[in-house]
């Protein structure tokens, strides 16, 4: 079983997994290493430990430790220091013999590898080498016959034709002799190199080849033998500490062992004895003449006293309303369909923003590129217009790409804003309804928040946070007065005010603005007194009034 006859032809395949051996015994270098690191770590930890509990000299702590049980703790203690000993022990053994050995012999093996991958690569290049010219003399015998042939047919030609001169007769015979002899002179020549190349051939895969894969399977052996070697020092080092760590627990065992429960009971009480007799039993004194209160009204006033009862305090707690919070995980679909109408929008709007800032950025590049085909063209000097072509037409396939994939976020950007919910009314609406939730409700508002998928969202449950009790205040606005214009907009797309609180508008329409975009990508408008409600803020142009701006800001803070 050698690696030069049976995987002559796996020179790289070799060198790969030489590579991987060198890995996996770095890699070991790196266990042992933290290994020892750790060993270091826990008998810090414990000497610590020990030094933590053991008692303060010359005080009350160390009177105490004369008692069987607690000199055991004592001895465990102690113990507990020599045990942390053993573990930096092995840690020292294993960073002398595994670590530092293998460090050392992984540098040798790495020079050693690319000695021998250096001569396999020289071997290589010379059988190529002698190929390259075995296939050039092959190639010049090649032509070399070709033109003797046509050199041949030219003087046959040439000496059937009557009107041909002798002198050009002799003369393409000349030629043809030439032609010939040059033939065979490559024919010699493609034979010569034909045998070197056959020999040398033969030597690289039977001899050159097996040599040097044979030292690279010898090093790699050796490489498995060293780590299977360091594998059984890493036991043997923890083997070697094993008698001492028994015996620190021997020596806890036998402290254990050592306590004696009626030696301390004896030990306290010399301790705290005091030596007096117990006091004799008390006299009766009669108390019965100067009593002024009656039996009864004893009686009464203990069971008063006995029937008061303490208030009663805790019962349960009210569990919070805030459910927890369930995060999505992994990639939703394209079109952020699993999300929120809200969390959705603004997902998209900022999709379509990311879309918008790779068009300007392509842009940019094609402009520049314009500019310089411009300098190119009034200056051939500097470089061929031709050459930017090609990366011109590449940035407007992508412009357009980008383009679609703009109209395709703002088409569901548009499906979406048009369900979209008007928060501004519904909080109106809905704010006598959280005081009147019952207890059933309260626990099935998690439901409530569910999304389709089945996961909570934040924002959701932030919106079921703000909700308040009703008040005799949201009362008085039942009757308000209508809003006044601060503004006028133009609608740039035709909207259908389907949901309740919306309004339909058309194309070109010119309308009165009386509210803002809250930043929740609504805004509300007024076609006359009757018709009034909420577009999506990116369907119109608005011109907003700054003295109506103003006074409604104004109106706003009073309000508030």
């Amino acid at each position: 079983m050698s690696w030069g006859t049976e995987l002559w032809d796996q020179f790289d395949n070799l060198e790969k997994h030489t590579q991987w051996g060198i890995d996996v015994l770095e890699k070991y270098i790196k266990f042992v290493k933290e290994r020892t690191e750790i060993e270091l770590s826990y008998a810090k930890q414990l000497r610590n430990l020990s030094k933590k509990y053991q008692p303060k000299k010359n005080s009350k702590e160390e009177e105490e430790y004369r008692y069987t049980s607690t000199k055991a703790f004592l001895a465990t203690l102690n113990e507990m220091n020599d045990y942390a000993g053993q573990h930096e022990v092995i840690s020292e053994n294993m960073t002398s013999l595994i670590t530092g050995e293998l460090t050392r012999y992984v540098q040798e093996l790495k020079q050693e590898r690319k000695s021998h991958f250096h001569d396999g690569r020289k071997a290589q290049q010379h059988i190529e080498t002698c190929w390259k010219q075995l296939e050039a003399s092959k190639r010049r015998f090649e032509r070399d016959c070709k033109e003797a042939d046509r050199a041949q047919q030219y003087f046959e030609k040439m000496d059937a034709d009557i009107n041909v001169t002798k002198a050009d007769v002799e003369k393409a015979r000349q030629q043809a002799q030439l032609r010939h002899q040059m033939a065979e002179d490559s024919k010699a020549e493609y034979c010569s190199t034909l045998q070197k190349f056959n020999s040398e051939q033969h030597d690289h895969y039977y001899t050159h080849i097996p040599n040097i894969f044979q030292k690279i399977q010898e090093m790699e052996e050796r490489r498995i033998v060293r780590i299977g070697e360091s594998m059984k020092t890493f036991a043997d080092v923890d083997r070697q500490v094993i008698p001492i760590i028994g015996k620190c627990l021997d020596e806890i065992t036998k402290a254990a062992e050592s306590i004696d429960h009626k030696n301390d009971s004896q030990m306290v009480i010399e301790a705290f004895k005091s030596g007096f007799e117990p006091p004799g039993d008390v006299d009766f004194e009669d108390f019965t003449q100067p009593m002024k209160r009656t039996v009864s009204e004893s009686s009464l006033s203990n069971s008063r006293g006995d029937g008061k009862s303490e208030p009663k305090f805790g019962g349960k707690s009210k569990g919070k309303l805030w459910p927890f919070i369930k995060k999505n995980k992994g990639a939703g679909p394209e079109d952020f369909s699993n999300l929120p109408p809200e969390q959705r929008r603004k997902k998209l709007q900022q999709k379509v923003d990311e879309l918008n800032k790779d068009i300007q950025k392509e842009m940019d590049q094609r402009d520049a590129l314009t500019k310089m085909k411009d300098v190119y063209i009034k200056n051939p000097q500097m470089g061929d217009p031709a050459s930017v072509d090609h990366r011109l037409a590449e940035l407007g396939q992508n412009i357009e790409k980008l383009r679609l994939e703009v109209q395709k976020f703002e088409g569901w950007l548009a499906e979406v804003e048009g369900r979209l919910p008007m928060r501004t009314e519904q909080a109106r609406r809905q704010s006598g309804l959280y005081e009147a939730q019952n207890t059933s409700a309260v626990n099935s508002c998690a439901q409530d928040r569910e999304s389709p998928d089945g996961s909570y969202t934040e924002e959701q449950s932030q919106e079921t946070e703000m909700k308040v009790p009703a008040t005799d205040f949201d009362d008085e606005f039942d009757d308000e007065e209508p809003l006044p214009t601060i503004g006028t907009c133009k609608a740039l797309y035709t909207f259908e005010g389907q949901n309740e609180g919306t309004i339909s508008v058309a194309e070109g329409e010119m309308l009165y603005v009386i509210e803002e975009d809250k930043g929740d990508g609504w805004t509300r408008i007024r076609r006359n007194e009757d018709e009034e409600g909420y577009v999506p803020t990116s369907y119109v142009e608005v011109y907003l009034d700054k003295n109506a701006k103003d006074v409604y800001k104004s109106l706003q803070k009073i309000s508030e």
